[in-house]
């Protein structure tokens, strides 16, 4: 059976869109099952086993993000990973509400450059790839 996996993104750069779809083939994620999304999703999150959220951001995440992150309880996603385009400050935040929901948070976070689309646009790199993949793979291998 598949695993029951989605990749949400708050982000508008097109590099997080790329390794989402990464992602998406190297998992064979369901078409039929909204596996790339933005936040919030279209179609609500229920009983994922594994929720990867990728921000772009700095400081505090604003009202939408922070209130969605709150709502990520063990019902919608068993557990959730962190893919951060942004500082720690950003990522402390996410980890402490999304901790505060129940669910269980991979506490190995994996934090990226994204540059805009005028400064390198969507491409990854391999080392990002395989960073990526390999991180990915990590967290399945260790869920709860």
């Amino acid at each position: 059976m598949a695993l029951k996996m989605r990749f949400l993104y708050y982000s508008s750069k097109a590099k997080i869109k790329t390794m989402a779809e990464l992602v998406k083939t190297e998992f064979e994620l369901s078409q039929n099952h909204n596996a790339i999304d933005i936040i919030p999703p279209a179609y609500p999150c229920e009983n994922e086993r594994l929720v990867i959220l990728a921000v772009s951001g700095k400081g505090e995440p604003d009202d939408v993000l922070r209130r969605f992150c709150s709502e990520l309880k063990k019902a919608k996603a068993q557990n959730v990973a962190l893919l951060i385009d942004g500082d720690e400050k950003i990522a402390s935040r996410l980890l402490e509400v999304l901790k505060e929901t129940g669910t269980n948070v991979i506490e190995n976070v994996l934090y990226i450059n994204a540059p805009f689309k005028l400064f390198g646009g969507s491409k990854v790199s391999d080392d990002e790839k395989k960073q990526l993949l390999d991180w990915v793979h990590d967290c399945v291998n260790n869920l709860k």
